[in-house]
């Protein structure tokens, strides 16, 4: 169900204490336009040469069959670049307006709009799970094996709250791997595949937690059961929701949970690395089944990894991000609520263990807040982002950040599951953009 669904950069490790964000840039809201030169806002063009020749080689070594990668400033941008092409087998050159699967980019925009609801007040951050999604109530902890190999099971100690939901720390399974029994018990019982989300929440429900609520960090199904539960709070489906209360006031015109008809031909083609020849081929197929077709409607409204979007949609929504909750005067959250998704909730005694799927680790450095990685010293965490900068990705190898320090967004839109046949893409670009802010004063 990899393919289908979603497979982030989790990032994991020792957890310590909650941090608050720092207070977001106080600068006028800013809408997405072009910046008159890159230093007009403290960048040197010929430094950003760096970053335009890394990302052309990525596509000219074959790592990648094509790229569109977005960078602002206080709300300018500074480079908006395509490279390679959408389609190999057709020979499509990748252009701006391509249509990219971002899978788990799709968490953050869940977040937000589980947090519209949380301004309503009509849920709290401390509330039990269970009063939203009752099929979770009395949950059991998977705690060990049996001389026969069974799971051992427990009570749980107390039931998972929605902070604890929102920042993969309640202790809920996945299935993009077999590496524990929870997962491998996601994937017997097809909890990605499930045939609606009230049913994937049921089939969850029947599986215990990895560990008691609040005592470690697992990248999880959290997400897909939050976009339940706005569901249930909203009356609508999570894409009535979505498309009512974000994407149409941030116009956001081509991000949904499947691709019309009329631009259908902007999909890029996702594509995969073959082990034996090192050549890309497109992703026709993903563990064992037919890759997903966003052509068609989706049998569930995946919150964890269903929409599809562009480079400049996902970058309207990171910028309403890092205006502190508003766009072009539409205001889709406040500022402290904002602030709020980008503290770190990782409790002192939750030691993450790394899902070895980076080098990163949660620390005093790293950490995370509601459905966001959040950098808390990135000097400390080897980086030259700003404080409080706010990520994820996706399962195809999209990326984004949201610096509020230095009110830098990043878009980062390729297709390609499995890594990108070499460095990560999203690490290096942190490094070629910031080496670039030479007045970070302007």
């Amino acid at each position: 169900m990899f393919g289908r669904h979603h497979l982030a950069m989790a990032l994991a490790a020792t957890a310590l204490a909650v941090a608050p964000a720092p207070v977001l840039a106080q600068r006028a809201p800013a809408a997405l336009a072009p910046a008159s030169s890159p230093e007009s806002v403290g960048f040197s063009s010929e430094r950003l040469e760096r970053l335009d020749a890394a990302m052309a080689k990525a596509v000219s070594d074959g790592r990648v069959a094509g790229m569109t990668t977005l960078l602002a400033r206080h709300g300018k941008i500074v480079a908006f670049n395509t490279y390679g092409q959408a389609s190999l087998a057709e020979g499509r050159p990748m252009e701006k307006d391509a249509i990219f699967r971002i899978y788990s980019m799709t968490k953050p925009i869940t977040g937000v709009a589980l947090m519209i609801l949380f301004e309503e007040g009509r849920w709290r951050l401390d509330d039990p799970v269970s009063r939203y999604l009752p099929e979770l109530k009395d949950l059991k902890v998977m705690t060990g094996v049996d001389a026969d190999g069974a799971p051992v099971l427990a009570p749980a100690a107390r039931e998972p709250t929605m902070r604890e939901l929102m920042s993969h720390t309640a202790g809920f399974g996945y299935g993009l791997s077999d590496d524990h029994p929870v997962d491998r018990m996601f994937q017997q019982s097809r909890v990605l595949g499930s045939s609606s989300l009230q049913e994937m929440v049921e089939k969850t429900a029947a599986i215990p937690l990895k560990f008691q609520p609040g005592t470690d960090w697992s990248y999880s199904i959290a997400v897909d059961l939050q976009g339940r539960i706005v569901e249930k709070l909203s009356g609508q489906t999570l894409g009535q929701f979505m498309s009512e209360r974000i994407f149409t006031p941030l116009k956001m015109t081509d991000t949904g949970f499947q691709v019309p008809a009329a631009t259908a031909s902007r999909l890029a083609a996702v594509y995969v690395g073959d082990p034996k020849s090192g050549q890309l081929v497109e992703a026709l197929e993903l563990a064992g089944a037919p890759a997903q077709d966003f052509t068609k409607p989706p049998a569930i409204e995946s919150g964890g990894g269903g929409l599809v979007s562009t480079a400049t949609d996902y970058a309207r929504f990171a910028q309403m991000i890092a205006n502190g909750g508003v766009l072009d005067g539409v205001r889709i959250l406040a500022p402290a609520t904002v602030e709020l998704m980008g503290t770190d909730m990782i409790p002192a005694q939750a030691l993450v263990s790394s899902n070895g799927s980076v080098g990163l680790r949660f620390n005093e450095a790293v950490g995370f807040g509601l459905d966001f990685m959040v950098i808390k010293d990135p000097r400390k965490a080897g980086g030259l982002e700003g404080e409080g900068t706010m990520s994820w990705g996706g399962a195809a190898g999209t990326w984004f950040w949201v610096d509020p320090t230095n009110d830098v967004i990043f878009i980062g839109m390729i297709q390609r599951f499995g890594g990108t046949g070499g460095p990560d893409l999203g690490t290096a670009t942190r490094t070629l953009v910031y080496q670039a802010l030479v007045d970070p004063a302007k």
